[in-house]
């Protein structure tokens, strides 16, 4: 067993879409219309460049009534909606933060792990993380 697929709601897919690909460096991989509206109800999938055929982030649309509420809690408690692992915390720190990209925390290491904070513009917080 592995995992194929994991989700973050996001408020607009096609927000979603331009700052996962355009900042983060994601490329998509399957985009199929669902339902009206079509730039906001579709199978929406990226992957990293460097495993294209490896785990799928699905942006997943938002209109479930428990998702507001539910991304919110997160937010204000400083939860991460999911991690995502980079090679080096600090230089993609410093690439997204001249991109524009808001952050919550600073890198930070504990331990074995060095971590920072990002704000996805969709409605979450997504960690970056440097395992040593």
């Amino acid at each position: 067993m592995r995992i194929h697929l994991n989700s973050v709601f996001v408020d607009s897919q096609v927000k979603a879409l331009d700052f996962y690909t355009n900042v983060l460096g994601f490329v998509k991989k399957h985009d199929i219309p669902l339902g009206e509206p079509v730039d906001e109800q579709r199978w929406l999938t990226v992957v990293s460049p460097e495993d294209p055929e490896g785990t799928e982030l699905v942006l997943e649309p938002s209109g479930h009534p428990a998702v507001g509420p539910y991304k919110e809690a997160l937010v204000q408690d400083g939860i991460p909606a999911t991690a995502f692992a980079v090679d080096d915390v600090r230089a993609e720190y410093e690439r997204l933060r001249k991109l524009g990209v808001r952050f919550t925390q600073e890198p930070l290491t504990m331990g074995p792990v060095t971590t920072a904070v990002l704000d996805d513009t969709c409605g979450n917080l997504i960690q970056i993380q440097q395992l040593r």
